[in-house]
């Protein structure tokens, strides 16, 4: 029996049901029907946050009075890391969140989220819109009664914040970080102790000693959060994220009691989302990161070392998973898109920008 036909027959199935029974599909003319969007984001948090506005910003600008999307801060209807539980039982319409978080709901979430030595933003949308993404992403929902599109990317993330030097691997031994995902799970292998913390209790973590440092996305959000205040040692490179998609999730119910139009809109609006938070993110970070530079931010790079053992960890990591049949389906075929993708991208973009910034100094 899979979760979403377990869920049709328990308490919190009948509770879903219940649900979708009263929210009909709304009729034209009549009153608008509110949905509510539970999010992993504390209110305002830089661009993350912006991007599950803009999902509802437009579904409730196109939908002409018909939908009206509202949208909950974490904490305010449930927490950070319990919207997945929410939209599976009913209890909330749909979520905003990185997908990574919920791992432990099935690992082949990471790989709409981000995954170690993973694809790029530009890659990830190649492989969601024009591979097997996309219809992958609802696979794998369909199990826990779910209707996912991405709607954001972050783009590249930094390697994070540290209070002190990385020299080599044996740096990370003991060293309190947050990071979720497959990536903090390969920084455990390395020896770290690794906490999964919501993004608005990453800064009070830090300042009290909690944890001894995090990574949280780039220059722009992570000057926002205010981590200067507390560490100088930011690496700008990190293994673990080339790239955060977020994604918007329905409850599948209430998905399919919608009118076809209704559900075009929420695809539409979760793609112009993702489009729209990346170039958020990539049209802030150059300069955030000059002003965290000018304000006595070291910048620095891991060296080879560490990256080598960063990567030996995630395919220990990878292993663990090895042999649960849509896990290794999703990533055989992410890998294989990932090939095909880099192999133009890399003799085309990269190597006019190795000589656009030599020539151009």
């Amino acid at each position: 029996m899979d979760r979403r036909s377990f869920l049709k027959t328990s308490a919190l199935g009948g509770t879903a049901a219940a649900a979708s029974t009263l929210a009909a599909p709304a009729i034209a003319g009549s009153h608008a029907r509110k949905l509510t969007m539970v999010t992993s984001w504390g209110r305002g948090l830089a661009g993350v946050f912006d991007a599950a506005q803009k999902v509802a910003d437009n579904v409730n600008a196109m939908s002409d009075g018909s939908i009206e999307i509202e949208v909950k801060a974490a904490g305010e209807l449930v927490g950070a890391f319990e919207v997945f539980d929410a939209v599976t039982a009913g209890q909330a319409d749909m979520y905003h969140a990185a997908d990574y978080y919920f791992v432990s709901q099935h690992p082949g979430f990471a790989f709409f989220t981000a995954v170690p030595f993973g694809m790029t933003a530009t890659e990830l949308n190649n492989w969601y819109y024009h591979g097997n993404g996309m219809a992958m992403h609802d696979k794998l929902g369909e199990i826990f009664g779910l209707k996912s599109f991405l709607a954001g990317n972050t783009g590249t993330q930094a390697g994070g914040w540290f209070r002190k030097e990385i020299n080599g691997p044996e740096d990370f031994q003991g060293l309190k970080f947050r990071m979720p995902g497959l990536g903090g799970q390969a920084l455990g292998e390395m020896g770290a102790s690794v906490q999964n913390l919501p993004g608005a209790e990453v800064y009070q973590a830090l300042a009290s000693g909690a944890i001894d440092g995090t990574e949280w996305i780039g220059p722009w959000a992570d000057e926002k959060a205010g981590f200067k205040e507390i560490t100088k040692f930011y690496y700008t490179a990190g293994f673990h994220e080339p790239a955060a998609g977020l994604s918007l999730a329905m409850n599948r119910e209430v998905f399919d009691s919608l009118t076809p139009q209704q559900q075009a809109m929420m695809e539409i609006a979760s793609g112009h989302a993702n489009v729209w938070n990346l170039s958020q993110y990539l049209n802030n970070n150059g300069a955030a990161l000059q002003r965290l530079k000018a304000g006595g931010v070291k910048v620095l790079e891991f060296p080879d070392s560490v990256w080598d053992a960063m990567g030996e960890a995630s395919e220990k990591v990878y292993a663990k998973f090895a042999g649960d049949p849509l896990f290794d389906e999703i990533r055989a075929d992410y890998e294989a898109s990932m090939r095909d993708s880099s192999g133009w991208l890399t003799q085309s973009i990269g190597a006019y920008r190795a000589q656009r910034d030599r020539v151009l100094g």
